[in-house]
């Protein structure tokens, strides 16, 4: 089996490299929406909202990077114009969202999204001894799976 400058195999690498793509294109959406909530968020709420989509769309940069990155450490090249992630991505772009509770229940469903996509790359990651990419996607469940819970007790009586 040929093996990258890693030591993985490359036939690992690849479907590594294309479900981190996935995986990346996801976020680029995730952080435009999270983006326009911040800018466009009204009511009652909006002091605490405003802050937490900033730190939504901070945190979502910075995934961005890692996730670019790590396919880079892979040998591959991560996807990078805004035709490619449309065409990969679940999540869609959310237009002019100014009600708290509707854009948290929008984060929600985007998280239905994102954590199916990163169990499986922790499943593809062990299988194919790729450490780095499963240390990453289980910090990011992890992080995920509590704002979840932190997300949907601010929308539960509603």
């Amino acid at each position: 089996m040929k093996k990258n400058n890693i030591g993985l195999e490359n036939k690992h690498v690849l479907v590594l490299s294309e479900k981190l793509n996935e995986l990346l294109a996801n976020y680029q959406f995730f952080y435009m929406n999270a983006r326009g909530f911040h800018w466009n968020i009204k009511g009652d709420k909006f002091f605490e909202l405003h802050v937490k989509f900033e730190e939504l769309y901070t945190d979502s940069q910075l995934k961005i990077d890692e996730i670019a990155e790590r396919i880079l450490t892979l040998g591959q090249t991560p996807l990078h114009t805004f035709e490619d992630y449309a065409q990969k991505a679940k999540i869609k772009p959310e237009k002019n969202v100014s009600d708290g509770v509707q854009a948290i229940k929008k984060i929600l469903e985007a998280y239905e999204i994102l954590l199916p996509l990163e169990r499986n790359l922790l499943r593809l990651s062990a299988d194919s001894n790729d450490e780095g990419t499963n240390a990453l996607m289980s910090d990011y469940i992890r992080e995920q799976e509590k704002l979840i819970w932190m997300y949907s007790a601010f929308v539960a009586n509603d």
